[in-house]
């Protein structure tokens, strides 16, 4: 079994954030997640890589071992990485993709919340065997759709242009929505153009709606068929109160009450719908009309209608069908990260609005085949919208960077190092957009507060405790070679965190160092674990790790010393009975 070793000089405020980027296989570190985060992840979002027959990085057996992930990583092998090439001709073209997804949507199905979801992009080549898949795991009726998105043409066919591609949406427990009352609504795209444009012609024309209204009609027309805008071209009334759209005021399905409601300026009664009015009495309607709520025709010869305005009607269920330019996405990375460093990455808004309409405000996403860290990003503009508190974890096997790629000439020599940098610039970036936010606030406006930007770079290894594997030929020299516990060159940092997995502790807890008798104590999630790895293990050790609980008083208690730290059996009796003395469990007591 592997580990995480934690990489402090890569990470970004190491001690403050809440989000992890894991360099590694991912199927050897959804194993290691099953534990910590078992039921723990609100959203699961993955864009695996396309069975397309071109290389991969995964050999033809996909065994995807820890020794094989040592030669892919270039820890083993000279030429830093390991290509198969999964061609159809191989007579296992989909059998082999199929084997390298299942058992990884197996694992991470078991990290969702019960009100889990997982979005998968997908294409052509696969979408229906992967669908199958899914509907074994997740259960067929767990389906909520096959989302399908339309990137923007491509020119590259004889017979048929492919535009689009799939995101398959399952949930972990439909039931589980159901029974709690779950909607998903996310802002209706095109909103803000409108928006803007609206504003726009206001500084233009003042109060002048009637030539706001022109224009904004003629805006609507202008647009192509394909903007997002335009669905919502019949919201082309205006007034004071913004944009609306003028909307059947009659009694839903027929016979509803008839009376006479005069025309604001004729003062004649107006025209009375067929179906009669939707509201009941006379006296209620006069409250509609006099909220401004009614919008009259020129006279009294048409039926007035309700205003429905565009503010009062931003949220719907997300469509199953949606439009972004795909080519949008790579131009902003390529402006932020200065250098054309990925190819076709996935837009950061489009997950923002999964994130969105899915997600409470502290939820945790994950994205175990990571990439360009699309998906860091998309939570850090959600955050940042929203002022959420939602954290990451992502997971990205670090596959060497061709040496012809523009990534390998501007210094990225694995597609890691390409994901970290990322997230650097866009959490930079994010902040620095929120600080010139606050500092145009009006008087009594209240600051937006700046996300967590910040991550934890965790690298997938082999564990770091030895395991006696004893030369029968050097028997006694290799016994004492196995009494130092741990592997050369892992640091004591590596050990704890290694621990927290292995107790199944979330890998973002607080840790603090503590110093008694010369010795260091690690204390994580404010003392509920308390580790210390020294040698020569003292009563004041254990005096001191007292002394902290009292002080710190949490809920649970556990401590873990390393098994050859004590000089002999009776130190480290007395060293338990100490804590136990103290409150401390039986089996709260543990050496590694």
């Amino acid at each position: 079994m592997g580990t995480l070793c934690p990489c402090k000089e890569e990470s970004k405020n190491w001690d403050d954030t809440q989000n992890l980027y894991i360099e590694g296989d991912n199927l050897e570190v959804l194993k290691l997640l099953q534990k910590s985060y078992h039921g723990k992840i609100k959203m699961i979002y993955i864009d695996p890589p396309y069975n397309t027959g071109s290389d991969f990085v995964y050999p033809d057996d996909f065994s995807d071992s820890l020794e094989n992930y040592k030669e892919i990583t270039g820890q083993v092998d000279a030429e830093g990485r390991k290509v198969s090439t999964n061609s159809e001709a191989n007579g296992r073209y989909h059998t082999d993709w199929l084997n390298m997804m299942y058992p990884r949507l197996r694992l991470a199905r078991n990290l969702l919340t019960d009100d889990g979801v997982i979005f998968i992009s997908i294409d052509d080549n696969e979408q229906g065997n992967l669908k199958k898949v899914c509907d074994e795991i997740f259960g067929e009726t767990n389906f909520i759709t096959s989302f399908i998105w339309a990137a923007g043409r491509k020119n590259d066919s004889k017979f048929a242009s492919i535009s689009h591609e799939y995101m398959l949406c399952y949930v972990k427990s439909l039931e589980n929505l159901k029974a709690n009352g779950v909607v998903w609504l996310e802002k209706k795209q095109g909103l803000d153009d409108i928006y803007t444009e609206f504003e726009s012609l206001k500084s233009k024309y003042g109060s002048d709606y009637s030539k706001i209204q022109n224009d904004l009609r003629g805006w609507f027309k202008s647009l192509p068929d394909n903007h997002p805008a335009k669905n919502h071209s019949h919201y082309s009334c205006v007034d004071e109160k913004g944009i609306y759209f003028a909307a059947d005021i009659s009694w839903p399905g027929g016979g509803g009450p008839k009376y006479e409601v005069l025309h604001p300026i004729t003062k004649k009664p107006v025209k009375i719908p067929n179906r009669g009015w939707v509201y009941t009495t006379p006296e209620r309607m006069q409250e509609i009309i006099d909220s401004g709520k009614v919008h009259f025709g020129q006279d009294e010869t048409s039926v007035p209608c309700i205003k429905s305005y565009l503010t009062e009607k931003e949220y719907a269920a997300p469509y199953s069908v949606f439009y972004k330019d795909g080519r949008a996405s790579t131009k902003r990375l390529r402006g932020l990260m200065e250098a054309d460093v990925f190819q076709n990455p996935k837009d950061e808004e489009v997950v923002q609005s999964l994130i969105e309409f899915t997600l409470t405000k502290d939820s945790i996403v994950l994205d175990f085949f990571s990439g360009s860290a699309t998906t860091a990003h998309a939570v850090f503009l959600q955050n940042a919208k929203d002022e959420g508190n939602r954290r990451f974890i992502l997971v990205q096997l670090p596959e060497a960077t061709d040496e012809k790629d523009n990534a390998y000439k501007a210094g990225y020599k694995n597609i890691c190092e390409i994901g970290k940098e990322r997230i650097r610039r866009a959490g930079e970036k994010i902040k620095a957009e929120v600080e010139e936010q606050n500092a145009q606030l009006k008087i009594g406006e209240e600051p937006k507060k700046a996300p967590d930007i910040g991550f934890k770079d965790f690298k997938l290894d082999t564990s770091n405790l030895k395991k006696w594997q004893p030369d029968y030929d050097e028997f006694e020299q290799s016994l004492w070679d196995s009494v130092g516990n741990y592997v050369d060159g892992r640091s004591e940092l590596d050990v704890v965190y290694e621990i927290m997995l292995k107790m199944g502790l979330d890998l973002t807890w607080p840790l603090e160092t503590h110093t008694y008798g010369g010795k260091n104590v690690y204390t994580i999630g404010l003392g509920a674990l308390m580790i210390c790895l020294d040698d020569h293990i003292t009563p004041d050790v254990a005096e001191g790790m007292v002394s902290l609980h009292k002080e710190l008083a949490p809920e649970t208690w556990k401590v873990v010393f390393k098994d050859n730290g004590f000089a002999d059996d009776s130190a480290k009796v007395n060293t338990k009975e100490i804590l136990k003395c103290a409150g401390l469990e039986e089996d709260a007591f543990t050496t590694v």
